[in-house]
């Protein structure tokens, strides 16, 4: 029988993060209510930390925060999946207005040694600036040694893979992957349940009378794979994006009506494009929502032409 709870997807109130380097674009792109006129950088859709709770924004699970819902609902709304303490996967919207810091995540068994967590993501770029760029890994013949060196100088740019992107682009770091956004992209960012950021440089930030950020070299040195040297970005064979053993994520161009997931497995659906419905609720482009385990109505049609999505969801335990 199913739980009269569970008749629709569950929509979490997001969290907006300010950053220096943010801008308004997710209230001008796609009409988020954003606080007060500072810059937001962040936009937490799906998270369950410590010090940051997704909510639910409506329905009969109204006000329940994700915990919640793993902790006590984890089978009907989550289904069979790895044990954790926490949801494992954080969803985000970035809005770079201006280049992200130079950073790098620890692998796992780095982050252990250093005290931190783990965190692998994936960028998929909503939208972009003409000539937009990403930075990942290291240009070929860059060094440990030429890097440090380089650090020291604060010429550090000398060793960066650049690479120019464009809506609808994606690229995958895996944890030891340096990386930094340029300015002038909106990205989804789907990525391990972790907040652990080593700065290496911030585009010398303070020579426009910004505040000094704090770096964390000593770490991030341990962290950094040199053999990463020029990684391209994502292109994928048919629908399946990435497959790891936090996340799997897959890009739909939605034409027909479908199934987002088996029975017994939940989703989370990303409207990248168009206009879903799914459940009687509707969501546009930069909606995100979560398709219980146990809802009995999964399809996902599209009200528009050129509607697209992302679908991500947990491996299977």
């Amino acid at each position: 029988m199913a739980n009269p709870l569970l008749t629709q997807p569950l929509v979490f109130e997001p969290i907006f993060m300010e950053r220096v380097w943010g801008g308004r674009r997710l209230e001008s792109l796609y009409g988020k209510r954003l606080p007060s006129a500072a810059p937001i950088g962040e936009s937490w859709e799906i998270v369950d930390r410590p010090e940051a709770q997704s909510v639910v924004h409506e329905g009969p699970l109204r006000g329940l925060t994700l915990h919640e819902l793993w902790c006590k609902h984890r089978a009907e709304i989550f289904g069979n999946v790895p044990d954790s303490p926490r949801f494992p996967i954080l969803c985000k919207l970035l809005d770079a207005q201006e280049n992200l810091s130079l950073q790098v995540h620890p692998p796992r068994a780095i982050a252990k040694k250093l005290g931190g967590e783990s965190k692998s993501e994936l960028w998929y770029v909503a939208s972009a600036a003409p000539k937009a760029r990403l930075y990942a890994g290291v240009k070929k013949g860059t060094t440990r040694d030429s890097f440090l060196k380089s650090v020291g100088q604060g010429k550090v740019e000398r060793h960066l893979h650049a690479l120019e992107i464009k809506t609808g682009d994606a690229m995958f770091l895996p944890s030891g992957r340096m990386h930094a956004l340029g300015a002038g992209s909106v990205l989804v960012e789907i990525q391990e349940n972790s907040d652990t950021t080593y700065r290496i440089y911030d585009w010398d930030r303070t020579k426009k009378g910004r505040a000094a950020r704090q770096m964390h070299i000593a770490e991030a040195m341990q962290c950094i794979d040199f053999n990463d040297a020029e990684p391209g970005l994502l292109r994928p064979k048919g629908e399946p994006l990435v497959r790891h053993e936090s996340f799997e994520i897959d890009k739909w161009d939605l034409r027909k009506d479908r199934e987002i997931a088996e029975t017994g497995r939940f989703a989370i659906a990303v409207c990248l494009t168009g206009k879903i419905e799914c459940g009687d609720r509707q969501f546009k482009a930069a909606d995100f929502f979560l398709v219980p385990a146990q809802q009995p109505g999964r399809l996902v049609r599209p009200l528009e032409a050129e509607t697209s999505l992302l679908k991500v969801t947990l491996p299977s335990a």
